[in-house]
This record gives structure tokens, sequence and C-alpha cells, in this order.
């Protein structure tokens, strides 16, 4: 029998690397265009992208803060008793500030009925001022009527 053997001293050819890098400079080259389009705004959107003073300046809405009287609450009883120190103000629109400021008793005696009635080893959690905020903007809201409180911002939250 005779077979055909393939010369084995002929090395195989190696394959060119001149397509990998012609991609991958084609890679770097399309992908930097669409980076510099993008941002420019070119592509999904007007302008740099960037907001300017003059424009940040006069996009704020007219608002006014309403100062709340600082409160010290006592929490829990017999030898737990801590104290809370909380201050806090409104933010609300400039046209609404004096329809608020009237119904300060009342926001008060909402603060102080939650805040008393939280139990004091919720106070331990550190995600504890998130929930107080949005449970206290929410009863605020209500008790002044809805569009006038825009936010609640804790100024002071101090327990010992």
């Amino acid at each position: 029998m005779a077979e055909d053997e393939a010369p084995q001293d002929v090395a195989p050819k190696k394959k060119s690397k001149k397509p990998l890098l012609i991609g991958l400079v084609l890679a770097l080259i399309l992908g930097g265009g669409g980076f510099y389009a993008t941002w420019s705004g070119m592509i999904l959107g007007e302008g740099s992208g960037h907001v300017t003073q003059e424009a940040a300046v006069t996009a704020l809405p007219a608002i006014a803060f309403v100062p709340l009287d600082p409160l010290v609450i006592s929490l829990g009883s017999g030898s737990e008793n801590r104290h809370l120190r909380f201050a806090s103000q409104l933010e609300v629109n400039e046209a609404n500030a004096e329809e608020v400021a009237k119904l300060q008793p009342r926001i008060i005696d909402v603060l102080n009925g939650y805040l008393r009635a939280i139990d004091v080893h919720e106070f331990d959690d550190p995600a504890a001022l998130v929930r107080i905020r949005a449970q206290l903007l929410r009863r605020i809201q209500i008790v002044t009527g809805n569009g006038r409180v825009r936010d609640f911002l804790v100024t002071e939250f101090v327990l010992n």
C-alpha cells in the first residue's frame, strides 16, 4: 500500500495578525467617536450636557423655608428614658409661606404625636431618619393641604 505522506519538514503557515490589528484600531476609533458624539450632544440630547451657571440660577423655583420650633421629646419609660432634640424646616412655595406659617401649631402637634409614638429601639436603625422624615412629610402634607409643602428638612436630630 502506498500512502501519501505529507512532508513533515514543511512548517505550518502562520496566520497574519494584520486583520486583528485593523479590527482593534477601528474599534478604538469608533468607540471614541461614539463617546464624543454622545458627550457633545450630537446624539441623544442637545448641548454639551453641562448646565451653565446662568441656567442653574434661573432654573430654581420660587421657594421659601418655614422654620419650625425645636422640639425636645422624651422617649421611652423608666430606666430607658432618652431625649430627642429635633429641629426642622418646611420647604414651601413662596406664595404659600404665610399660610403654612399660620398652621405651625398643628404641624408641631403632628410632629410631637408621631415622634412620641416611635419605639426607642427604632432609632438604632441607620435608615430610621429616612423613614421618619417620609412619614412626617406625609402627615404635614395632610394637615396643610395638598401642594403647599414641597419637602420636610430635618436640621437637627440629636438622641441622648
